[in-house]
């Protein structure tokens, strides 16, 4: 299997799953994040406590990449510092902008697998949509956001 299909099967498979695609339990931040171009829609729910997030979750609906990236971004966020999880916010959107080099990539970890999305300008909002609605809670921000 080359790298392209492994990062294809990533993809598939994070977007089909439900183990991040839940309401979070005592959730301190909640924010829904919608792609009006394509209708992409995600509610991003978050218990952080002590700096720390503790549990993440998303519902929604949208295309394969929308939610695989989800999915993805939360399993890079939690136990991770609320500082963590924005320097982590910084490096995808370096990646999908081309700026990162892949080897500084590894702390994205399967998430890394959206690399390929910045050659496909159609896509990329749908690749950002789960990390610009993290960026937008962590934020404070409470209100719909648009992407």
């Amino acid at each position: 299997m080359d790298l392209k299909e492994l990062y294809s099967q990533i993809i598939t498979e994070n977007s089909r799953s439900t183990r991040n695609r839940r309401p979070v339990p005592g959730a301190t931040h909640a924010l829904e994040g919608v792609n009006p171009s394509c209708g992409d829609d995600i509610t991003l729910q978050l218990r952080i406590e002590d700096g720390v997030v503790k549990d993440a979750g998303f519902l929604g609906s949208g295309c394969a990449i929308s939610q695989a990236s989800a999915s993805l971004m939360v399993d890079d966020i939690k136990g991770k510092t609320v500082e963590e999880a924005k320097r982590l916010i910084g490096l995808f959107f370096g990646m999908i902008k081309g700026e990162v080099a892949d080897d500084a990539l590894d702390d994205l970890e399967d998430a890394a697998a959206l690399q390929g999305i910045s050659h496909t300008p159609a896509r990329v909002k749908c690749a950002v949509l789960a990390w610009h609605t993290l960026e937008e809670a962590l934020d404070g921000k409470t209100d719909t956001a648009e992407f």
